[in-house]
């Protein structure tokens, strides 16, 4: 190859994000979670809530008049949003995540990692951006264009971005790979939800609540963290493994193949489907409980959490201020739980197995939920939030450990893609498990029954979802033969073993910058690879400090606001 055709990938390629030799694999987790601890704040959003409740009023909401249409209240600049309006950010924003991993997921494989992280940023952070326009003009569709909608568009790319990069880089330890990323997304809410109060509190004055200021400098500053995490993002040349690591033989697990599924092949096979239940049926449980946690503790204990033997209904103002507390501390407590449970179980899930994980999942989440009305009619507090303390876990544990089933299951080359469309039974757990608990709760009230008694049934109904969840675990089998790609599918989709002709390029162009410098150009190029340096282990520290900083920051917070739990 002549000097003269050797000219690098295009920056945003997916061939120039090719590690070169000595390349420290310990340097992707940290990007991955540079993104994935901004976008997480999706979780936190409610945050904003309260204070753009009365963005007009400042002090007290204005009512919009009782006459106004839908249209209207959509432009109305006179009047303040209810939060019933606002929360549709949130549906929009899971809604949106699933749709749009499953709409680019496969255009992700091709374009790899760098340039979707880059895109995840640009629609995250330009998302808060329109935001903040949207509250200073009081206008509502602007923050359910921005946040929900382009920015679910960046939540979708953002976090299925890394993680065939992490299973390729990690076949030794595929859940633990995906969980330290995914820990990530749980853990945005605790950095965010403290920080966006203190900027809020900043920039609040006589005339503003402070959150158009917030979502601007929270925008700048996920931008930075979002483009230096993207642009760390490197991928494994093909045939590439962990030094000192033999992969098992291929018949040591039947459910771990060594052999790769086509993403329009794996989408139609009984175990995509499956695998979409056990999600699906796994997260509308969980996220249920979430979004229903702080009031659920507060009126099935009600006075007992401080002492006083009286129900919900039955405290003052000052009461409801104090037991509101302690519900916030038992949010925080379950967040820690969410984050702890996505690096734990699917760290765990590499030595137990991915199907066993769930089994433990469906069977233990089953027999909590039942236990959950029980310990709240003994009045055990302690009993109630360690029984969702380790619900809150599995609920986190599971979305680590999906993408590494999928590897086992349908091979590496495309689970990005697979993940992404899998992704669609987050989008409706998202609508199905805030619905089912939110309306069984109304029901349940109008009919009659005490506020402490409401959640009873909802339990095990949400119990019962994991038994189907069981089933459906308990049916996924091996995929047929006849549905693995072969040698020449392979080639035709460029991932055979063997590099690419752009991957050749790459490589070609590395090895004649490393010979220049030694004035060995053109000498022997294919007979002997040349070395390269490792990547200096300061890097990496450097690298792990930058977002284990926020994060320990954030587990610091919580904590503090758990403790209140339990004085």
């Amino acid at each position: 190859m002549s000097v003269s055709t050797l000219a690098p990938p295009p920056f945003l390629s997916r061939e120039r994000t090719i590690a070169g030799a000595g390349f420290n694999r310990w340097l992707v987790p940290p990007a991955a979670l540079a993104i994935h601890l901004c976008i997480g704040m999706a979780y936190g959003f409610s945050v904003f809530w309260l204070p753009l409740s009365r963005a007009v009023g400042i002090t007290a909401p204005v009512a919009c008049p009782a006459d106004m249409g839908f249209i209207a209240g959509l432009f109305a600049t006179a009047c303040d949003w209810q939060i019933s309006q606002l929360g549709w950010m949130y549906t929009l924003f899971f809604v949106l995540l699933g749709s749009s991993a499953a709409v680019w997921g496969g255009w992700l494989e091709t374009a790899g990692p760098r340039k979707a992280g880059l895109v995840s940023a640009f629609c995250w952070c330009g998302g808060l951006v329109i935001s903040a326009a949207g509250v200073y003009l009081h206008q509502i569709w602007m923050l359910w264009l921005g946040s929900g909608v382009i920015g679910g568009i960046g939540l979708g790319l953002g976090y299925i971005s890394p993680v065939s990069t992490l299973i390729k880089w990690f076949p030794d330890r595929r859940g633990m790979a995906t969980g330290m990323a995914i820990m990530g997304f749980g853990g945005g809410a605790m950095i965010g939800a403290p920080l966006a109060n203190m900027l809020m509190q900043h920039f609040a004055g006589p005339t503003s609540v402070g959150v158009w200021q917030t979502f601007l400098a929270m925008a700048a500053i996920y931008f930075v963290f979002m483009v230096v995490g993207a642009l760390g993002y490197r991928v494994p040349r093909e045939g590439w493994k962990p030094a000192g690591w033999t992969p098992p033989a291929a018949s040591a697990n039947a459910m771990v193949t060594h052999r790769h599924v086509h993403l329009n092949v794996a989408w139609k096979t009984p175990q995509f489907w499956l695998l979409w239940a056990v999600l699906c049926l796994n997260v509308s449980a969980g996220i249920g409980v979430i979004g229903m946690a702080s009031p659920m503790l507060q009126e099935v204990f009600g006075g007992r959490l401080i002492g006083l033997d009286l129900t919900f209904s039955q405290l003052d103002a000052a009461q409801k201020a104090q037991i509101a507390a302690i519900a916030a501390g038992f949010t925080g407590l379950l967040s820690l739980c969410n984050i702890g449970g996505r690096f734990g179980w699917a760290s765990f899930s590499d030595r137990l197995g991915r199907k066993m994980t769930y089994a433990v999942f469906f069977v233990l989440g089953f027999a909590l939920y039942a236990l959950v009305p029980t310990t709240a009619h003994m009045g055990s507090v302690v009993l109630f939030v360690l029984s969702f303390c380790i619900i809150l876990s599995m609920y986190g544990g599971g979305f680590a450990t999906i993408p590494a089933y999928l590897a086992d299951i349908f091979g590496t080359h495309m689970v990005g893609a697979i993940h992404g469309r899998l992704l669609t039974a987050w989008a409706t757990a998202g609508v199905l498990g805030p619905v089912l608990v939110n309306y069984l709760r109304e029901y349940q009230i109008a009919s009659g029954i005490p506020r402490e008694a409401a959640y009873d049934q909802t339990m095990y109904i949400l119990a019962g979802l994991l038994v189907l969840g069981f089933v459906a675990n308990l049916l996924v089998k091996p995929v047929a033969e006849h549905l693995y790609m072969t040698d020449d599918e392979l080639k035709k989709a460029g991932k055979l073993a063997a590099q690419s002709k752009e991957e050749k390029v790459h490589a070609d162009f590395e090895d004649f910058e490393e010979e220049a410098k030694d004035g060995t150009a053109g000498a022997g190029r294919a007979s002997t690879p040349v070395a390269r340096g490792a990547t200096p282990v300061a890097l990496a520290v450097v690298a792990w400090l930058a977002v284990g900083v926020p994060l320990a920051w954030g587990v610091w917070i919580t904590l503090q606001k758990a403790v209140i739990l339990f004085r």
